[in-house]
């Protein structure tokens, strides 16, 4: 019997000498990967065949895959070549890491709570790391070292510190990253935090017992589950779509607007409310009514909790649970558009999606990769000093703060010198930071402080915005120069599209000495498939 996506066929050897045309997941996933010299997973082939990518075929319910087929896709996806043609030859394919699946680039606490803008941790533990290569040439950073982060961000440069023995102090005037720096590097009683969500989760289930949402939420999954099955069958839908076999606008605008005949009766059979009073506020706006209840419940029980610690553990889970569980398309989650109350054609998925209506599963899901991430971190993490402070890296005084902020830690401040920095400044015109984490601010009721951003979105990337950026970074570098030791390293990791760097290392009295460029492969939330990179500016003084 001839193999076909609908047949199911006897099952095929992994390889032979004479290379099968089909061949497992496992051994597409095997075959991928020494074709491309990188770690494959049976998963990432799943996705292919998930998204329409490459055909899947059964035999005797074995899902097999075309050997010929996956390597037309992965041919014509020559990422290397073609980024190394549009990048230009001084692109250094090393710092790519594209060996590191995306669990290792998100390791342990780095996925604690999504955040624009971030490095990955092997670009920061490369430049830490004491060992020496032939693009590196020579050691920065030691064990026992302090280094600063002036732009702390959402920390990584402060955990990568801590897997590395290299104490760091961090600095940024957003409440909320300093929040989640601190949370990340601090060491918590786990026990502790686990009662603590295993009380709220039972609280909030109570809260959501009796809620007319819980039966109108499950009746939907089953008549999603069934329109999807008829006009919208996984990967059938997606191959046609494809191949051009289905007008994709035309069809899923009609089978759209066909399910949302459905959902408004249902929202009728139910008499429920689905949008909020108030949407003037973020959280009015992009959360429906029955999440944004849920929401309040669990940030007033979380407030009244007396172990800080815990709290702020608790409140970074909330926020992350609260981002994931926005009004909005599954495909504009980074980039918000415009609210989302009904069922919609999701073009990430290939079908009918609905908004979120109750933030349980999310909360759930959270609480325990939470606490296995803080787990993970402990056993890796060294006896060194990580911190983060709040304040404005032009002006902060660092040992007055640290004596302020910190008083216990003011002692590593008295015993050593700041050896260097290793920070990723705000690329000018295009992230507002505050507004990114706008509903955690709202939720807890955090103060912000946007007007002390640097290039922020709001802002644009004009003459006058690009000239106000050099002169910011500038100081930021000159006040931290009064902090650091002699021969000090200062790496900062830029795509300085509009050649400000050089002008901003005059400024600070340093010089560049050398520039690391790299392509990123893997923007968080971003276009994947056009070339993109970025330097490491390295600055001594002049």
């Amino acid at each position: 019997m001839a193999i076909t996506r609908k047949t199911k066929p006897t099952a095929l050897p992994l390889f032979s000498e004479r290379r099968p045309k089909f061949v497992t997941l496992k051994g597409a996933a095997q075959w991928a990967a020494d074709y491309l010299q990188r770690t494959v997973t049976t998963a990432n082939i799943s996705y292919l065949i998930q998204y329409g990518k490459i055909t899947k075929y059964e035999r005797n319910g074995l899902v097999l895959i075309d050997i010929d087929e996956l390597k037309k896709y992965y041919d014509s996806f020559d990422k290397k070549n073609r980024w190394k043609t549009a990048l230009g030859e001084k692109i250094n394919w090393h710092l790519s890491f594209e060996e590191y699946r995306e669990a290792e680039r998100t390791k342990h606490v780095h996925r604690l709570h999504p955040y624009k803008g971030k490095f990955i941790p092997q670009l920061v533990e490369y430049f830490l790391d004491s060992h020496i290569d032939e693009i590196k040439q020579e050691v920065y950073f030691k064990p026992g070292d302090l280094v600063l982060d002036p732009f702390c961000g959402s920390g990584t440069t402060l955990v990568q510190a801590n897997e590395l023995g290299i104490h760091a102090i961090g600095i940024d005037v957003s409440f909320f990253n300093v929040l989640i720096s601190n949370v990340k590097v601090a060491k918590h009683n786990i026990p502790k935090i686990e009662q603590a969500v295993r009380e709220l989760t039972i609280k909030l289930k109570n809260f959501r017992e009796n809620s007319v949402y819980i039966d109108f939420d499950n009746h939907l999954l089953e008549e999603l589950a069934k329109f999807n099955a008829l006009y919208f069958p996984a990967p059938e839908f997606k191959q046609k779509i494809s191949s051009g076999e289905i007008p994709e606008e035309e069809y899923v605008q009609q089978k759209e607007t066909e399910f949302r005949k459905i959902y408004d009766n249902m929202v009728k059979k139910y008499d429920i409310k689905i949008e909020q009073d108030n949407k003037k506020t973020f959280l009015g706006k992009w959360f429906l009514y029955p999440v944004r209840e849920e929401i309040d419940f669990l940030a007033k029980e979380i407030k009244n909790l007396s172990d800080q610690d815990v709290k702020n553990v608790l409140i970074i889970i909330l926020s992350r649970t609260a981002r994931s569980c926005r009004a909005t398309t599954h495909a504009d989650l980074a980039t918000l558009k415009e609210p989302v109350t009904t069922t919609y054609y999701c073009r990430k998925h290939g079908k009918i999606c609905k908004p979120i209506f109750s933030l349980l599963n999310w909360w759930e899901r959270y609480t325990v990769d939470t606490l296995k991430r803080l787990v993970e971190f402990e056993r890796l993490r060294t006896e060194t000093h990580q911190f983060c402070l709040r304040g404005d890296s032009r002006t902060i005084d660092i040992y007055k703060e640290i004596r302020l902020q910190m008083p216990t830690r003011a002692e590593l401040l008295n015993r050593k010198k700041i050896s260097g920095i290793f920070t990723s400044p705000p690329y000018v015109g295009l992230i507002d930071y505050h507004e990114q984490h706008a509903y955690a601010y709202e939720i807890f009721g955090f103060e912000r402080r946007d007007e002390l951003e640097i290039g922020p979105l709001y802002r644009g990337q004009g003459d006058e915005a690009r000239s106000s950026y050099i002169q910011s970074i500038a100081a930021v570098l000159k006040n931290c120069r009064k902090f650091l030791r002699d021969n000090y390293n200062i790496f900062l990791v830029a795509n300085d599209k509009f050649n400000l760097y050089p002008a901003i290392a005059e400024l600070s009295g340093m010089k560049i000495v050398n520039e690391f460029r790299r392509p990123v492969l893997c923007r968080v939330e971003k276009d994947r498939e056009t070339p993109y990179s970025e330097s490491i500016f390295h600055l001594r003084e002049k």
